[in-house]
């Protein structure tokens, strides 16, 4: 899929001079014979001033953790793959909003007053935002939940003018781990903590609680501001709650050792979003690689800034693969006796 950038064309000058007409001298035929090659001449001035354009790329998400600067690793070694190359032709203002959503807006704003070529928003706030800023400029989103309720997209199959990119959010993802807790932790309540003022949070709790409607379980939710509220949160629900799940919730997340915490002293199982906050002390997640959706929307980018498409004929995708992981060292600091038939289903972590 390796693309090059295809500018407006430099030669028309150089063709109108080739053009003959009737009663022509013999030089100026001889240059309108050459006339031919006139297309050849222009495709080598275009690969010519292509090795001087530098694309510039406004990187935004709401807060560094380890999932979301997976997807902007991602993003960029999937730019790269497809010739856009950091430090070569491709520069990147990479800015985090520190977990404050008022952030979100103001690095939009300079990005668009900036005149970068296209905006990418590494969360839900972070592409709302660009959303709102942008009235030409191109965006990719990713680490975005449902990007249809969040207003980002008129529908993923028909994503709008300016705007695609990939969900975090396997359609199936949030139903196989209510599964999973209903049948190995039957009869249980679930304590969830989240930012009401995040919509893909919000998004997430309600198809929990939906999910979980058949089910014998019970599901208690908290909800905090900021990443300081995390702790608190949390420790509100030992004694009422006999499993946490955390959602892919960014406030959340970037406090996660603070969750770890407490499931360990109070021996919870803790249920998570996504491999990487596995990898930080949950126990067992239906994930997705961030990584995998941040590249491919580095792909989807490729094309955009190649010329190739618009983001209006860029479907935005969900991710294609998701599965089992277990972190075994987790499961025994929490308590947990590993299953068997976990053996078969899952992928572990934190054994050698």
């Amino acid at each position: 899929m390796n693309k090059k950038w295809l500018q407006l064309l430099a030669a028309g000058a150089l063709s109108v001079t080739m053009l003959g007409a009737c009663g022509q001298s013999d030089e100026e035929a001889a240059g309108s014979g050459d006339a031919e090659n006139a297309n050849g001449d222009t495709e080598e001035a275009e690969t010519d001033a292509n090795a001087d354009e530098t694309f510039v790329i406004g990187a935004t998400q709401i807060v560094e953790h380890p999932s979301l600067d997976a997807a902007y690793e991602g993003f960029k070694e999937g730019l790269a793959d497809n010739g856009f190359v950091e430090g070569e032709n491709v520069e990147f203002d990479h800015q985090s909003a520190q977990g404050d959503q008022n952030n979100t807006a103001t690095i939009a704003n300079n990005f668009i007053a900036e005149g970068v070529d296209l905006i990418f928003a590494n969360s839900t706030p972070s592409a709302q935002a660009a959303l709102q800023a942008s009235s030409e400029t191109p965006i990719l989103f990713t680490s975005v939940t449902d990007a249809v309720e969040a207003g980002l997209v008129d529908s993923m199959d028909n994503p709008g003018e300016l705007i695609t990119g990939v969900v975090d959010l396997h359609p199936e993802a949030i139903q196989m781990t209510v599964d999973f807790m209903s049948e190995y932790f039957p009869d249980s309540t679930v304590g969830m903590v989240y930012n009401s003022g995040e919509q893909n949070s919000v998004t997430q709790i309600e198809a929990v609680e939906k999910a979980a409607a058949d089910t014998g379980l019970d599901i208690a939710t908290r909800s905090v501001s900021t990443s300081a509220e995390v702790q608190q949160a949390t420790e509100s629900l030992v004694g009422e709650a006999d499993v946490l799940y955390i959602i892919t919730d960014n406030t959340v997340v970037s406090a996660l050792e603070t969750v770890v915490g407490v499931a360990e002293s109070q021996g919870l199982p803790l249920i998570v979003g996504e491999p990487d906050s596995l990898e930080r002390g949950g126990f067992a997640t239906f994930g997705i690689n961030y990584h995998d959706i941040g590249y491919r929307t580095g792909e989807m980018a490729a094309e955009i800034l190649s010329g190739e498409k618009t983001p209006a004929e860029i479907p935005a995708e969900y991710p294609q693969d998701m599965e089992l992981f277990i972190n075994k060292e987790a499961a025994e600091a929490q308590g947990i006796e590993i299953h068997e038939d976990w053996e078969e289903k899952a992928q572990f972590i934190g054994e050698e």
